[in-house]
Parts: C-alpha cells; sequence; structure tokens
C-alpha cells in the first residue's frame, strides 16, 4: 500500500489509466492521462502494462510513503522528486523499502508529472477503467483527488530490474509551443481573416483551463456567419470558437457535443505538449492536411513504441 501523507496545496492529484473509451454517447468523457507518452514511460519502466493505473499530478505534487516495497518511476514535469529527501532521477525506476517517503515539488519545467508503481493502483474500475472523472465523481479513488490520509493499495507484483529511459523527451515546451491542427470540421464559418489569425497569432493559456479544456487568449478569431451551430460531437483536440473569438481547446475530460463552431482539431500526438505547457504561456497552431496528420501520427507511436529502456545495475532489492 501506498499512504497519501500529504496531497499538496492544490486538490490535483488523481488515479489515472489510459481511460474509458467508448462512453461519450452517454455524456462520459474517455479521461485518463493528458500527457500519454509520459504516463506510458512510467508505466514501462516498473514493469507494467501500458494501461496500468497510476497518479498524473498537476503543478505540484504530493508526499507519499510506501507501506512496503516496490518500484516508483516519475516523468513528465520536472518536480524534483525525493526519496526521504534526497533528490532522485525522473525517467528513471526507483526501489523503495517500507517507510520510505518520496516527495513530489512544484513543477520547475512542464505542468503534469506521473507515478507509476509496480503492479500498478488497485482501484475498482468503474466501465472498465481505473481512470478519476472528477466532475462525474466516479472512477480512480471516490472520483476525487487524492487528499490527505487516503490510502492506495497496489497489485502484487515483482520489484523490476532498475531501468531509465535513454533520452527522455522534454518535458517543458518553453514559453511558447507549436501544435499541429487539421481544420475544420467547420472552417468555413469563419472569415479568411479569422483562420489567418487563429493560424498566424500567439495564445496565452489561461487559468481557467483544466482536463476539460484549455482556455486560451489571443487576437480574436471572427465568425462568417455566426458562433452557434447545431450540437454535435466533440473529438480529443477540438478547438471551438464561441461568440467572443477566442479558442478553446477540448481535452480528455471534454463534454461528449457542443455547438460552437470548430475551427479545427488539434492532432492527438501533441495533446501531450499542450498538456505540459503552464498557464500564462503561449500556443500557437500550425494546420497541416489530414495525410499529413496520418503520417505523424504513426511516426508518434513509433516512437512511443521504441521507447528505449535501459538497465542500469542488477535486480532491485526488495528489503
Amino acid at each position: 500500500m501506498i499512504r497519501v501523507l500529504d496531497a499538496g496545496p492544490l486538490p490535483l492529484t488523481t488515479v489515472q489509466d489510459l481511460g474509458r473509451p467508448g462512453h461519450l454517447r452517454y455524456g462520459i468523457p474517455p479521461s485518463g492521462p493528458m500527457d500519454r507518452l509520459a504516463f506510458v514511460a512510467a508505466n514501462r519502466l516498473v514493469g507494467n502494462a501500458d494501461g496500468a493505473a497510476g497518479l498524473e499530478c498537476a503543478l505540484v505534487g504530493p508526499r507519499l510513503e510506501a507501506m512496503r516495497p516496490c518500484a516508483i518511476a516519475v516523468t513528465g514535469a520536472d518536480m524534483a522528486p525525493t526519496v526521504n529527501g534526497e533528490r532522485r532521477p525522473r525517467w528513471t525506476a526507483i526501489a523503495l523499502r517500507a517507510g520510505d517517503q518520496v516527495r513530489l515539488g512544484p513543477a520547475k519545467a512542464g505542468m503534469r508529472a506521473y507515478v507509476a508503481f509496480s503492479g500498478g493502483i488497485d482501484v475498482p474500475p468503474v466501465l472498465g477503467s481505473r481512470a478519476t472523472y472528477m466532475r462525474g465523481q466516479l472512477g480512480g479513488l471516490e472520483g476525487r483527488a487524492l487528499r490527505k490520509g487516503d490510502t492506495l493499495r497496489l497489485f502484487d507484483a515483482p520489484i523490476p530490474p532498475a531501468r531509465r529511459v535513454v533520452d527522455p523527451p522534454d518535458a517543458d515546451p518553453g514559453l511558447e509551443v507549436t501544435v499541429r491542427v487539421v481544420l475544420g470540421p467547420e472552417a468555413d464559418r469563419f472569415t479568411e481573416a479569422g483562420v489567418k489569425a487563429f493560424l498566424t497569432g500567439a495564445y496565452e493559456l489561461l487559468q481557467q483551463s483544466d482536463r476539460m479544456g484549455a482556455r486560451l487568449r489571443g487576437p480574436r478569431i471572427a465568425h462568417a456567419r455566426g458562433h452557434d451551430i447545431i450540437s454535435n460531437g466533440i473529438a480529443l483536440g477540438t478547438v471551438q470558437v464561441p461568440g467572443d473569438g477566442q479558442p478553446i481547446v477540448l481535452l480528455v475530460d471534454r463534454q461528449s457535443a457542443g455547438g460552437y463552431t470548430k475551427i479545427a482539431t488539434v492532432c492527438s500526438f501533441d495533446i501531450g505538449r499542450l498538456a505540459q505547457q503552464k498557464p500564462g504561456r503561449h500556443v500557437r497552431f500550425q494546420a497541416v492536411d489530414v495525410a499529413e496528420a496520418h503520417r505523424l501520427l504513426h511516426e508518434h507511436r513509433a516512437a512511443t513504441d521504441r521507447l528505449v529502456l535501459e538497465t542500469i545495475g542488477q535486480r532491485m532489492e526488495k528489503s
């Protein structure tokens, strides 16, 4: 078991797995990790299946105590993880003994960190997934963020070899990140100048952003024929533009349908880069066609499959 000694000043650490697809028709989003590659890497480091449940920590992480020997890995944003007060590397499997305390501090670079435990977190599946959807209060630990005093059970698993990711991806997009988009499905509802503003302007990520959507502020995107449409489905990365002309990128906890015009869709392989951007920093959009988006997606999946895990020593000891 893992005990939560301190959940941090912000209740933003949740249990996630790779999500619950197939339920948007009932108004239930897939949830899951915002940065899928970092989440998968953490699980592979501790010998888990890609979809084993772990933790997603936003802005600042918790302080945890291992109640039995296990291994952990911390990936994604740099929250300067420590074990018993000593700094430990990210993107590397770390052996814990019973009583060891792990702390993740404020994010120095990036926005979201991921913590995987050997065996994975054992919470009851809801609709086939252990992912937390806080607005619906389902999945994870009672459908909520972690609190001080919580305990997390782990599935039994052997302690894996000590491993690290070779050349881990940079978790900090910098002051400005460019994400690729496919225009549409309602790009024709915007003026030529509006589309140009969307593709050439820099948009600030606002504090109101969360796992449901990234709210942005920047050059106004002008509509040609009004901003309301008959509500239809929302895909991951959909960019809605309401009447104020400011874009909203819909993310893993998005609603199932919306009635604002959609100028574009952020490509799935760039969602993780957007998810690591802190409020106050900026986002730019670059248009690609469908064929190019498919090519880039295949490259991204191949790179994920090729994550190189290097064994760095003997098998970790349990005690």
